[in-house]
């Protein structure tokens, strides 16, 4: 069996046999001498070239301002891990330092990581609200409004916890008329948030669910934490029904509650917020149907006293005075009407013969009864108005003021610069 590897390793006398090394045994010492030496540290310092590989390994470097050392967080460990890793988080590393045989490169093999400053399950919850609400998921907008009567509620919460009592005692003092379907899941530990989410899908499946409540009593931040994983916040997301979220106290607030609908700060006020009480409902009424009954006998006394004021009047007592009185008046406006009419037409008479004279006296017929003549060529009725508008051997029609004269010309004197020129009908 070779020795193990000391400080003196590898150095022979000169009397003794000289011993080799191979290179696997030598990173196989020295990873055996790491591995015992540093079996469990913690090491301060910040992610830097940061990778996830398709195993679910994790690479990184931590490094401070003088220094650097590689890293590798299996996935069998780091499955548990709340919070997201990241180039520039500021980290604390345990586990044991070891040496990549392959490559000689010794390397921090991580068994737990925890943020500085904030706690890991704190730092989470703020990496996932920061994802989420980038995706829109907490929009003020897309929030519902809860039915203020609804008939069926379903619950998603622990059969055995507090918070189904409570509900169930609240909602019964109420209104014990409201139907509730239970969808019973663990509300803490390993598998409890795909259980939440899952029974949220399952709720969406029924038919006449109004509103569902999701939520657990209190308890420490790692008792909510099913509430503040991201599958559960994009069942709450996802639902067709409006949900109200209810979990822990008033002071503890989860993904789960900004997803939903409606944050109540405990379950038994989310029971309360759900439900109207039944005994303040009937009270209401009372006082609605009170109001109701004096506005109906105001309203009546008022139209009373008016039809009496009517009975009272001058027309109800007298009204075939009042008959004659408008046809009387009725007598005196067609009067007024006929009066208006006659006088108008008589205006526009002598307004149309003011114009028919100025007719006649503008009208040609009238300037031939005063001895004048018009003559029109009888071959297309022109009218002539110059002797060059005629040749000799055509004939004319010539209107006179009574009576029309067909001629033939048989000469016809022309009008120039020079003087008269005759035209004759040659023989």
């Amino acid at each position: 069996m070779k020795p193990a590897l000391s400080p003196s390793a590898g150095l022979s006398s000169p009397s003794a046999g000289r011993h080799v090394y191979s290179v696997s045994e030598i990173n196989r010492g020295i990873r055996q001498l790491l591995e015992s030496h540093y079996a469990g540290v913690w090491i301060e310092g910040e992610i830097s070239n940061f990778k996830k590989h398709t195993s679910g390994h994790m690479y990184l470097t931590l490094k401070d301002e003088k220094s650097q050392i590689s890293a590798v967080f299996f996935s069998r460990l780091n499955q548990y891990l709340k919070f997201e890793l990241k180039d520039g988080l500021k980290v604390f590393a345990f586990g044991k330092i070891s040496l990549y045989e392959p490559r000689g490169q010794y390397q921090l093999t991580i068994e737990r990581l925890e943020p500085q400053g904030l706690g890991a399950l704190q730092l989470a919850f703020l990496q996932l609200r920061e994802k989420l609400e980038k995706e829109g998921l907490f929009e003020a907008a897309r929030k519902r409004p809860i039915p203020r009567f609804p008939r069926t509620v379903g619950i998603v919460t622990s059969p055995t916890g507090a918070a189904i009592r409570d509900i169930l005692n609240v909602m019964n003092r109420r209104f014990a008329a409201t139907d509730i379907l239970l969808n019973p899941v663990l509300v803490q530990g390993e598998g409890a948030a795909a259980q939440i989410a899952r029974a949220i899908e399952e709720m969406n499946g029924i038919e006449g669910i109004d509103v569902l409540i999701v939520g657990r009593g209190g308890g420490s931040l790692e008792d909510l934490w099913a509430f503040n994983e991201e599958v559960v916040a994009r069942a709450v997301y996802g639902s067709k029904i409006p949900v109200i979220s209810a979990v822990g106290h008033e002071i503890d607030w989860t993904i789960c509650d900004l997803a939903a609908d409606l944050r109540a700060p405990t379950p038994s006020a989310a029971a309360e917020l759900v439900v109207q009480n039944s005994e303040e409902l009937r009270m209401n009424l009372r006082d609605d149907q009170t109001r109701m009954h004096n506005a109906v006998r105001v309203f009546l006394r008022r139209h009373r006293d008016r039809l009496e004021a009517l009975q009272e009047s001058y027309a109800f007592k007298q009204p075939l005075v009042l008959v004659q009185q408008s046809a009387q008046r009725l007598d005196e406006l067609s009067r007024q009407l006929q009066n208006y009419l006659k006088t108008l037409l008589d205006r526009k008479a002598q307004a149309f013969a003011g114009v028919l004279g100025k007719l006649e006296t503008l009208s040609p017929l009238g300037i031939l009864g005063r001895g004048y003549s018009l003559s029109f060529r009888e071959s297309d009725g022109f009218l002539l108005k110059s002797a060059g508008d005629i040749r000799p051997g055509e004939t004319l029609k010539t209107m006179l003021g009574k009576g029309i004269i067909h001629s033939k010309v048989t000469a016809v004197q022309k009008e120039t610069g020079r003087g008269l020129i005759a035209e004759e009908v040659k023989p």
